[in-house]
């Protein structure tokens, strides 16, 4: 894989000692490459990622690895919240939301296969801390959003991905404004799964916006925040299979 170095100067050295052990997948959000390049490579920008991928298949390097990059904000997974610090950071282009979001091209897709099998490589990254960026600050981002297909890069051993789906588990669905012991079983299995979230009691907005996250990556049909029963039996089944590993 050929990548082209575009150095950004927005980095700084990481912090706190972690491990680097989170990869975090965005896109530009941005009318195209060249603004998201200038974006992300000038001083002015005071963001950057570790990478950024072309709708064409190109890479271009712009932090070291080693580095502390800019890309994931305000954010926290599994109780860290310096996830710049503990992160690998790839930047895909894509209009997105704003801008006239539209699906990720193959050539794309398959350069971000690649470059995510090398970094994996290189860090003790496992397939459950392989994340969106809205993964890490719900409520905040949304990207890469519910196009990107996960499901592809989890066949390729990037990843999680949900053995079944299925609807038909009794499970009633837990929606903002309910609240009670359901609704902290919920919020606990999320917290342990990663999410930052407090187990209340009380689906509020925060709750909606975490589930509304974990469906925009997991369950991409319908991601309106409500944990319905397909919800709910996908988040079971995505921690079985972290209880399998550790």
């Amino acid at each position: 894989m050929k990548t082209v170095e575009r150095p950004s100067p927005n980095f700084n050295d990481r912090q706190g000692g972690a491990p680097v052990d989170i990869l975090v997948l965005h896109y530009t959000g941005m009318p195209n490459a060249e603004a998201a390049l200038e974006l992300l490579t000038t001083v002015e920008g005071k963001v950057s990622s570790h990478y950024m991928v072309g709708e064409g298949g190109a890479v271009y390097s712009l932090v070291a690895e080693n580095m502390r990059a800019w890309h994931a904000g305000v954010s926290s997974w599994g109780g860290a919240t310096d996830i710049n610090s503990r992160s690998i950071g790839i930047e895909i282009v894509n209009p997105g939301h704003e801008f006239g979001y539209r699906p990720f091209t193959p050539v794309q897709i398959e350069a971000v296969i690649a470059l995510c099998k090398g970094i994996l490589q290189r860090w003790p990254i496992t397939p459950a801390r392989v994340l969106a960026h809205s993964d890490v600050a719900p409520g905040r981002k949304i990207d890469p959003g519910e196009l990107f297909p996960w499901d592809e890069l989890a066949r390729h051993g990037i990843g999680r991905w949900p053995r079944l789906h299925t609807a038909d588990t009794g499970l009633l669905a837990i929606a903002p404004g309910d609240r009670g012991e359901h609704v902290a079983r919920l919020q606990g299995e999320l917290v342990r799964y990663g999410y930052g979230l407090e187990a209340t009691g009380v689906f509020d907005e925060r709750s909606q916006a975490v589930v509304s996250a974990f469906q925009r990556h997991f369950r991409r049909s319908r991601f309106d925040g409500v944990a319905d029963a397909d919800t709910q039996f996908i988040l079971a089944d995505l921690l079985n299979q972290l209880d399998a590993v550790a």
